[in-house]
């Protein structure tokens, strides 16, 4: 039986807004706390990413003293509560799957509008009290529940697989990139080269991760962190998808994979956790 060793731990409390980099973070069934526990959504209620506006690669997130806080380089910052507080619930859509939201913050919605210059009006919107999304990928992930995440509750990547894209993009002598434009949950060492992608349980502590499958690659990997900026030759996608395709369409790129949480302690109970911290070994077995 293998080992591996969580060797990061990225939390995005905002959809498609910078992360948080933690040593150490709860885990629940709907994944690390408050992972993608907000986002923006359009005034018809359809939720904005850097596909649209990839200049929220910029945005800063963190969370201090019960606050989560965003902030722009030169943009000043504005925060709002953690914790949800009345308001008129609506609908609002990601991907296929329908939410019941409500409005985070009105300061913060009309912040980010300006600060990304939108074509037009944006709203911070996080679940409404007592909702739940309901789960459109069933045959993939079961009823496992998560907040505003593409899929799974969780995103998992290896160091390995990451490592091997580089080298191929330097003997191409193209730049190579680092593990932000992937935007995992759990980074880890100690596995080959793309292993991480065969089905597979891993054990830590009181808690048990079930990798289901392929996280399928857009043109977000595409976006430069640092600047925004979309690269003119669709690089690293490109040669991810030569190298790593999806196991059911050739044309398209695959890293990382959707995981769901299968055993913690609490289970009895939703808002109960375990905890996850980088250096934590995992012992892995085959499904």
């Amino acid at each position: 039986m293998a080992e591996i060793t969580i060797r990061e731990l990225n939390v995005y409390p905002v959809k498609s807004l910078r992360g948080i980099s933690v040593r150490q973070w709860p885990l629940q069934r709907t994944g690390l706390a408050w992972d993608r526990h907000w986002m923006l959504v359009m005034p018809n209620g359809r939720f904005v990413t850097q596909r649209q506006l990839p200049s929220m690669a910029l945005i800063d997130t963190a969370i201090e003293n019960e606050q989560l806080l965003l902030s722009a380089n030169g943009k000043g910052q504005v925060s709002l509560p953690l914790h949800a507080t009345a308001g008129d619930i609506f609908n609002a859509t990601v991907w296929r799957d329908q939410c019941e939201v409500i409005a985070a913050s009105e300061e913060a919605s009309a912040w980010l509008t300006d600060v990304l210059n939108a074509p037009q009006p944006l709203k911070l919107v996080r679940m409404a009290p007592g909702s739940e999304r309901e789960q459109s990928c069933a045959d993939r992930f079961g009823s496992h529940q998560t907040y505003f995440a593409d899929a799974a509750p969780l995103l998992v990547a290896n160091q390995a697989s990451l490592d091997a894209l580089n080298q191929t993009l330097q003997e191409r002598q193209l730049g190579t990139v680092d593990m932000r434009r992937f935007r995992p949950n759990i980074v880890v060492e100690g596995l080959n080269a793309f292993e991480e992608q065969r089905p597979q349980e891993w054990s830590g502590g009181d808690a048990t991760i079930q990798l289901v499958d392929h996280c399928e690659r857009c043109i977000m990997t595409t976006i430069d962190p640092d600047s925004a900026e979309k690269h003119p030759d669709m690089q690293p996608y490109k040669t991810l998808a030569e190298i790593n395709p999806m196991p059911d369409n050739p044309r398209a790129a695959a890293f990382g994979v959707n995981a769901v949480v299968t055993r913690m302690t609490g289970d009895a109970s939703p808002s109960e956790h375990s905890m996850l911290a980088v250096g934590d070994r995992l012992s892995v077995s085959g499904r």
